[in-house]
């Protein structure tokens, strides 16, 4: 029971940190449209983002799926941008009046797949093969608890700006989706695989520059250049 508390802590805390804003950003774009009275609609469309990120969780959890992380850190953030850009162009029926099936399911069902790979990295880290069922479950358990608060508190907002505020629920979604697209934007360039390699190696580099840098005193201070006290004591030696 220990360890179950411990994993499905460590799910939950994989949500709701700083470090998991553009699970929240995609989570958010997902239900901007909808209000409380929508509350069947987001459980379909939870329910979906649920089988998809499960779905890759264990596979990878598994050993099945391997995905390497900079290009699952840089496809996360382009999920949200297609997510808010979805929102932007619906049409003011659309968002007042959802359809039974809209897109928006399988872009949760189907971007879930990606999430999921990212929550995988994190179980990983920690996870052994002895009670791994267990762990798996409590985890993704703690994941769909701060899921549903990150849900509750959009459809709070929600509320507040279209029911309270009386905001026009059109203008609500796409002034939403346009902040959303901004930071998922710069998540996803800030988080190019090539930039990232490009960086490790200029901080490789520079760390090399560093030391030799650091080295250059000592050389003036001995006054010789390296190797020079080597090629004295040789000029002394037997032949």
């Amino acid at each position: 029971m220990q360890d179950f508390n411990l994993y499905f802590r460590l799910g939950t805390e994989h949500i709701l940190t700083w470090e998991a804003l553009d699970h929240i950003l995609f989570v958010a774009a997902l239900c901007l449209r909808y209000l409380v009275k929508d509350w069947k609609k987001v459980v379909v469309l939870v329910t979906a983002f649920t089988i998809g990120h499960s779905i890759t969780l264990a596979l990878s959890a598994a050993g099945l799926v391997h995905v390497p992380t900079r290009w699952i850190e840089f496809l996360i953030p382009l999920t949200i941008v297609a997510t808010a850009i979805n929102n932007l162009v619906q049409k003011t029926g659309q968002v007042e009046h959802p359809s039974r099936l809209p897109l928006i399911y399988f872009f949760a069902l189907f971007f879930g797949l990606i999430h999921g790979l990212a929550y995988a990295n994190t179980f990983l880290s920690l996870e052994g093969k002895e009670g791994l069922v267990l762990h798996l479950l409590a985890f993704n358990l703690g994941i769909e608890a701060a899921q549903l608060l990150v849900v509750a508190i959009i459809l709070a907002i929600s509320f507040i700006f279209v029911q309270g505020i009386k905001l026009r629920r059109l203008w609500w979604v796409r002034g939403a989706s346009v902040l959303i697209l901004i930071s998922s934007l710069k998540m996803a360039f800030e988080r190019w695989p090539g930039k990232t390699e490009k960086l490790t190696s200029y901080k490789s580099n520079t760390h090399e520059l560093q030391e030799i840098t650091a080295f250059v005193p000592e050389l003036l201070l001995r006054g010789s250049p390296p190797g020079a006290e080597y090629s004295e004591q040789s000029q002394f030696q037997p032949r």
